[in-house]
């Protein structure tokens, strides 16, 4: 009787055992990198961003909403069908993403204000790609203005000749 206690008592610890190193094992593979796993690295710096994605889908989106008034009465301009929305959508999305590039490591200039800007940008862009889905041109106009102010914000503070 004692030796079948003393298998059981073995078996007990050995299944245990073996539950705790499957466990642990799928830990590590879960945090372990992979080979061939993409690794983001900056390409471009800020200023190519700047000028390659940010100027342009800024004024694609600050370009969208418009009134002009002229002695022959007044015209507003604003996105007509899904195509030209779905442009300044497509815009604001670039935005939003330039964002996230400009606080990779190795473009953001410090992890205090430019981080906070560039969250600031992506959130006025956020908002503009919000009011393309509804196509409300109001709050695309509305959301110009705030992504204006997170451009201002920013340049006044890290602009560079």
């Amino acid at each position: 009787m004692r030796t079948v206690h003393w298998l059981f008592i073995v078996s007990v610890l050995l299944f245990v055992t073996g539950i705790g190193f499957i466990i642990a094992a799928g830990r590590t593979t879960r945090d372990a990198p992979r080979i061939g796993d993409p690794v983001a690295a900056p390409v471009g710096n800020v200023k190519q961003i700047m000028n390659g994605i940010v100027g342009p889908a800024a004024a694609v989106v600050f370009e969208s909403v418009s009134t002009t008034v002229t002695e022959a009465g007044r015209e507003d301009k604003f996105p007509r069908n899904d195509a030209e929305w779905e442009a300044v959508g497509n815009s604001a999305i670039a935005l939003a993403e330039a964002g996230n590039l400009l606080m990779m490591e190795g473009r953001a200039v410090d992890k205090g204000e430019w981080i906070k800007m560039s969250k600031a940008m992506i959130d006025a862009a956020k908002v503009a790609l919000k009011a393309t889905q509804v196509k409300s041109a109001d709050d695309v106009l509305a959301s110009g203005d705030a992504i204006n102010v997170s451009c201002d914000n920013c340049h006044r503070r890290y602009q560079r000749g």
